[in-house]
């Protein structure tokens, strides 16, 4: 099969939309009531820190994601810095959390359309039970997304960017709405479960905000995909995560102020409407704008699942390039200039993760989303240090200002989302990565060679199998642990402040790890472009 070559179609625009349009999806329709009941009246405050974390995140990607435009960046670039062991777990990590994702905004459709679609779901006593049609239809949805991207990144592109466009009013339009009905003395009632700091700290990841916020690494993911990606990509960034930030701030204002107070009057745990703002609204007698949100509930989580499908495809297909799975999963379709057989596996995927979830509502889904993507992140501040001490002469068209102060706030920003996830989340994704060494080793012990390079990059990676274990150990010991279970034995804030500067110590430890000639593959080897002269333009690659 002859290898296809990615096309540079998308601009600043595409590349911006494409981030807002993967952030402004299910998040919008849920978290602003899971972080009410969670943090009460302050959850506006945990969406600045979510927002303020993933920008640290973002920027940090964007001066190697310009320097080095890769499809799937995000699994390239550890596999660059730290050798295969990092770039194994990392893309490991990236397909447990990125293949679910389209899985879970079709679940949020369905969850929507069960409100007037009868036979999606049938409830029992607490318990939510997906039917078959209602699996039917998440499959029937994800097939749909799978096709969009099947056609062309062309045709991919510029429906992403009418979806989102019109993805924005609904939002705006809601919280002109609910402006008319806010009672400032909400705010007075403070009561949650279990409220407070730990609470907004729990909603970070169990209320699905900084979940609401990871789509801003489409622009990384599609940079090889991008007409100007030294300068669009960091901007593109830049521009999705504000946007989002302050549709999703005023959307939980006008969220905690609209809410009747006879709901509110024993605690935020009182409110548990089914579809959160349609619900609301119809409550505030306000039908004829719930109608508007039910039929936005299938357009927003819709288009955040088709870009998410799309992203994943370019992440498995980074993953197999890198030598750690199948090579048919790494080839580009020479006609369409995409990578086929990735959709194929992603549309597999996405259909695997949402059917045993059948029994599980909306945030409990979103928390191992969150931890898993974020535990992918977590590389790229120490990456992108690396890359300034072991490869000053690489061209960087964009340079992150005060590198030094952002790079280690961001990890320790990231590793507190994973902890804050607790326990029963962490265990599972740590668990799993880690055992899934034994198909590194089968994939990398192939010859002499292969395993010659395995023995030089352990040392390149043992700190981060020690950092899970860390985070593991520090979940079962903190505040965010099973209690039904476990004790607590490390009291909060003193968790979170141990794991903070537990963080640092791995930070440094991982950039002194690096790879002392990072193994940057040329452009056209990884990804085939179709500009040719890109790569020496790009001041050349770096090869170990």
């Amino acid at each position: 099969m002859e290898q296809g070559k990615f096309r540079r179609k998308l601009s600043l625009l595409d590349l911006t939309l494409l981030g807002v349009g993967s952030m402004v999806g299910s998040g919008w329709l849920f978290a602003s009531q899971t972080a009410a009941t969670m943090a009460g009246s302050i959850a506006w405050i945990p969406w600045l820190f979510g927002a303020f974390a993933v920008m640290l995140i973002g920027l940090v990607y964007g001066e190697m994601a310009a320097a080095i435009p890769r499809a799937g960046g995000f699994v390239r670039y550890p596999d660059y810095t730290h050798g295969s062991l990092v770039g194994y777990l990392i893309g490991f990590a990236s397909m447990m959390a990125y293949s679910s994702v389209a899985g879970v905004e079709a679940e949020a459709v369905r969850s929507y359309a069960s409100s007037y679609i009868p036979g999606l779901e049938i409830i029992k006593g607490t318990a939510t039970n997906v039917t078959f049609v209602g699996d039917l239809f998440q499959i029937a949805l994800l097939v749909l997304f799978f096709l969009i991207n099947y056609w062309s990144v062309r045709v991919f592109g510029k429906i992403n960017t009418i979806v989102t466009a019109l993805k924005f009013i609904v939002p705006l339009l809601t919280i002109l709405v609910l402006l008319f009905h806010f009672h400032p003395s909400n705010f007075a009632v403070t009561t949650a479960s279990p409220g407070g700091i730990h609470g907004a700290m729990q909603a970070l990841t169990t209320g699905g905000l900084v979940f609401s916020f990871l789509g801003f690494r489409q622009a990384v993911d599609f940079g090889a995909e991008a007409r100007n990606p030294q300068r669009d990509i960091p901007r593109a960034i830049v521009f999705a995560v504000l946007l989002s930030t302050l549709i999703y701030v005023m959307l939980q204002l006008v969220f905690i102020g609209a809410v009747p107070h006879n709901l509110i009057a024993n605690g935020w745990q009182g409110v548990t409407f089914k579809s959160p703002f349609a619900n609301l609204l119809e409550t505030l007698g306000l039908g004829w704008m719930a109608v508007i949100i039910f039929a936005d509930a299938i357009l927003s989580p819709s288009g955040t699942g088709n870009i998410y499908l799309a992203g994943t495809a370019r992440t498995l297909f980074a993953w197999a390039r890198n030598g750690y799975f199948y090579s048919v999963i790494g080839k580009i379709d020479k006609r369409t200039g995409l990578p086929r057989g990735a959709l194929w596996l992603t549309l597999i995927l996405s259909i695997v993760w949402t059917l045993p979830f059948r029994f599980s509502m909306w945030s409990g889904l979103v928390n191992a989303v969150t931890s898993a993507t974020v535990m992918t992140y977590m590389i790229g501040p120490v990456g992108v240090a690396a890359l300034r001490r072991y490869a000053p002469e690489l061209h960087r068209p964009y340079k992150l200002k005060g590198l030094h102060i952002l790079a280690p706030a961001a990890f320790v920003c990231a590793t507190w989302i994973i902890y804050w996830a607790g326990w029963q989340t962490d265990s599972l994704l740590i668990g799993f990565t880690l055992a899934s060494l034994i198909l590194y080793f089968a994939f990398m012990d192939k010859d002499a060679a292969s395993r010659q390079r395995m023995k030089n990059e352990w040392k390149s990676g043992i700190w981060l199998i020690v950092y899970y274990l860390f985070v593991g150990v520090m979940s079962v010991l903190g505040s965010f642990t099973n209690t039904a279970v476990y004790h607590i034995v490390i009291a909060n804030p003193w968790d979170t402040i141990i794991v903070g500067v537990g963080a640092l110590v791995f930070y440094y430890w991982g950039v002194a790890s690096a790879l002392r000639v990072p193994r940057i593959v040329d452009e056209a080897e990884a990804e085939e472009v179709s500009d040719a002269g890109y790569a020496a333009s790009n001041g050349g690659s770096i090869q170990a």
